[in-house]
């Protein structure tokens, strides 16, 4: 029987990276057919406080690879968050796929049952059954990133809806 972590988790992330890798070469299809600078979208935010597309993609990525890896008892993949362009999202998209696409679900085998802490040591630090890490944390903290990609995107005009954001299922 494969795990239920295993079921809830990469599954899960696997279809929403491809999704928003897919959205991402919207947009700058969308940008060279109208002649409108790359950053202009790699830069956009919702509100000045909010972090840019380049960042919320990065940022959604890290909680797939690390969310997966934490509950597959693996190291967490480092990311040095390099990228500057729709090609260095993609890659990193890549990247974070291969890595989602290695895990087994094997390796997920009584994960409920681990402890999971972020930040150890510091003041932050903080301690999850894994259920509750995955529902609690990782899911929500994944999709509020993914969901404000499409929203960056879709309020500066690129053509995406509801089926680009959900991807294949």
């Amino acid at each position: 029987m494969t795990s239920p972590m295993y079921i809830q988790s990469v599954p899960v992330f696997k279809q929403m990276l491809s999704a928003m890798k897919a959205v991402l070469a919207k947009a700058e299809a969308h940008a060279i057919a109208h002649a409108v600078e790359p950053d202009a979208y790699l830069q956009a935010r919702l509100f000045p406080d909010m972090f840019a597309l380049l960042k919320q993609v990065q940022i959604a990525a890290d909680f797939a690879r690390g969310v997966c890896a934490r509950l597959a008892g693996v190291a967490v993949p480092a990311n040095e968050g390099q990228e500057k362009s729709f090609a260095d999202l993609t890659a990193m998209l890549e990247e974070s796929l291969l890595f989602l696409d290695s895990l087994q679900a094997a390796q997920f085998a009584n994960s409920e049952e681990r402890q999971i802490i972020l930040r150890p040591g510091t003041p932050k630090e903080r301690k999850f059954g894994a259920q509750a890490y995955l529902s609690h944390y990782g899911l929500p903290q994944f999709f509020f990133h993914v969901t404000t990609v499409y929203a960056i995107l879709r309020h500066n005009g690129i053509q995406i809806g509801k089926k680009d954001y959900m991807g294949a299922y």
